[in-house]
């Protein structure tokens, strides 16, 4: 229960962090910038700010014993005074308003970067792009799936009746909402293979590959490993899924899901997808490039990803896209597929990366997303692909696009 409450606390520190120096700056005639201060006045804030269960005395006093535990006994007294002041006025804190300026708005309530507010209003619009960063989920369950070998949904659904856990289904194929959840992993059912934590977007992205028994499909971008596993068991242990990974370090967590799901059809290689292999042209049924992205479609559940992320890294995500959908279009034979995703909202990464390859490679053409998606997302789809958002949709920010190469 204390690691489930200091991850909650990092997390909402995190996805509130330009919201809580407002109201923290504006109880300081010199507001501290030195990090350690600073995050400690931050998490304190966000527990009397934003959680009720919390009382304000302990986060008080917390936070001061935090100082006095890293070395800061002079600051203690500092800290103390902030926070008490930070109680005492907090039904009083002038919170912008809409109509005193949007952009202002989005940027202090959403702690989002002014930078990413002006694009996301500029390719949205400002109804849209304040619906998209101000969304903050409606739960904290964690999504998991069957193992596709063992278990059809009713016999998991039986399975899941067993635990303690609450489970409602989710809007992706396969997929289950859990809540209860603690120690996942030393479960036994999970320790046994008979189920994984996925998310509803990635499964949507293994579905787009319709994957068969006694296929070749290649996954080229594939740790953590959840869409190359879940190819590899709806075929069945048959055929070959052929994961590549650029990071050795991050192939390791496919190995380790390979052994624990006992997948032999499941072949993993450390490379780089950019460089091309002439071997390999024409020779796989399908082929998924899930892209390295901005990642701004998984903000709810990568927070620290708006302050790393800056406007000028943009172009050089692109053009690494751009070079990968150029080696892997290689590989894919004349009737077969190329999925292409990411988990990113910016048109530049997501349909303006389709309509350039689409009129690089007149060869492909785009297919409508698989009849097992439901209907409520495949009307989703869009002449250049089919673009999820987390407040609407209600899986994560992401992007797919099914391209099918003509036959010889």
């Amino acid at each position: 229960m204390d690691r489930h409450l200091a991850t909650s606390i990092v997390y909402a520190t995190l996805e509130n962090q330009i919201k809580l120096d407002f109201a923290l700056d504006r109880l300081m005639d010199h507001p501290t910038h030195e990090p350690a201060q600073r995050d400690i006045l931050r998490m304190s804030a966000c527990q009397i700010l934003f959680y009720d269960r919390v009382p304000d005395s302990a986060a008080v006093n917390e936070g001061v014993n935090l100082a006095r535990a890293l070395g800061m006994e002079g600051a203690s007294g500092f800290l103390n005074a902030v926070l008490r002041s930070l109680v005492r006025c907090k039904d009083e804190i002038p919170w912008p308003k809409p109509e005193d300026g949007l952009r202002e708005y989005i940027h202090i309530m959403g702690s989002v970067p002014f930078w990413l507010v002006d694009k996301l209003i500029a390719v949205y619009g400002e109804e849209l792009a304040q619906e998209i960063l101000l969304y903050r989920g409606s739960s904290h369950e964690m999504v998991a799936r069957p193992n596709r070998m063992k278990f059809t949904d009713d016999e998991f659904e039986k399975l899941l009746d067993q635990k303690t856990w609450r489970w409602r289904r989710g809007v992706a194929p396969h997929s289950y909402l859990l809540g209860g959840v603690s120690e996942l992993a030393m479960d036994n059912d999970y320790r046994s293979g008979n189920l994984s934590v996925q998310g509803q977007s990635s499964i949507l992205a293994a579905e787009a590959m319709q994957a068969k028994p006694g296929m070749r499909v290649l996954d080229a971008c594939a740790a953590p490993g959840g869409k190359a596993c879940y190819m590899a068991e709806v075929m069945q242990g048959t055929g070959r899924v052929f994961a590549w990974e650029l990071h050795e370090r991050r192939a390791l967590l496919l190995e380790s899901a390979k052994r624990r799901l006992h997948l032999e059809n499941l072949r993993i290689t450390v490379r780089d997808a950019t460089e091309p292999k002439p071997d390999l042209d024409g020779t796989m049924d399908a082929v998924l490039l899930d892209a390295p992205c901005t990642g701004l479609g998984v903000l709810t559940d990568k927070p620290d990803l708006k302050y790393r992320l800056q406007e000028a890294d943009v172009p050089a995500i692109v053009e690494t896209q751009q070079k990968l959908l150029s080696a892997l279009c290689r590989y894919v034979k004349p009737g077969g597929v190329l999925v292409y995703s990411t988990c990113t909202i910016l048109p530049e990464e997501n349909t303006e990366q389709v309509r350039a390859f689409l009129e690089a490679h007149p060869e492909f053409t785009l297919l409508p997303p698989p009849q097992s998606y439901p209907q409520a997302i495949r009307d989703r789809q869009t002449p250049l692909g089919l673009q999820l958002f987390a407040h609407r949709d209600g899986v994560e920010g992401f992007f797919i696009a099914r391209l099918r190469r003509a036959e010889a």
